[in-house]
């Protein structure tokens, strides 16, 4: 007697855990004292959390990079609030009808955008978030505190 084929059975998959942010290290911002935009203090703190849990969970961060990623956050909402501006309005600014002498010029919104992307590019390798550059990032040592056991009899010598 020959055995029916049985299904495979389906697994389960959780969903991925969401990351782990340490603000030991680097504390997030005050997004409420530099964006007036409820939106986009949102958006900065996911930005925010999404490159602390990268550079946490790759040994890259330290208390040093908080305004680096701060102006990284940042340089993200600018590109974005261009972008937006860029799409409404196209890259070129058309000349101004009652002037003869005016001519179309690329819009100050595609320049801010094209220096927000500069910027976010810059910074991004700087802290070893490009792919290009993670190889040449190296861990954050931390200090270690080194005790003997006869520390609690003499008492720390430091």
């Amino acid at each position: 007697m020959a055995k029916a084929p049985t299904k495979p059975r389906a697994t389960k998959r959780s969903a991925p855990a969401a990351p782990v942010v340490d603000e030991s290290i680097v504390a997030q911002p005050d997004w409420a004292s530099l964006l007036s935009d409820p939106a986009e203090r949102a958006v900065a703190a996911g930005h925010w959390s999404r490159l602390v849990a990268e550079m946490t969970s790759r040994e890259i961060l330290s208390s040093s990079n908080g305004h680096a990623l701060q102006r990284l956050v940042m340089a993200y909402l600018v590109y974005n609030r261009c972008s937006l501006a860029v799409g409404g309005g196209g890259i070129v600014d058309e000349p101004a009808k009652d002037n003869p002498k005016a001519i179309a010029r690329l819009s100050i919104h595609y320049k801010a955008m094209r220096e927000a992307e500069n910027t976010a590019e810059r910074l991004e390798a700087q802290l070893g978030l490009s792919p290009g550059r993670r190889g040449k990032v190296a861990k954050v040592t931390r200090q270690r505190t080194r005790t003997a056991g006869a520390d609690a009899f003499l008492g720390s010598q430091g």
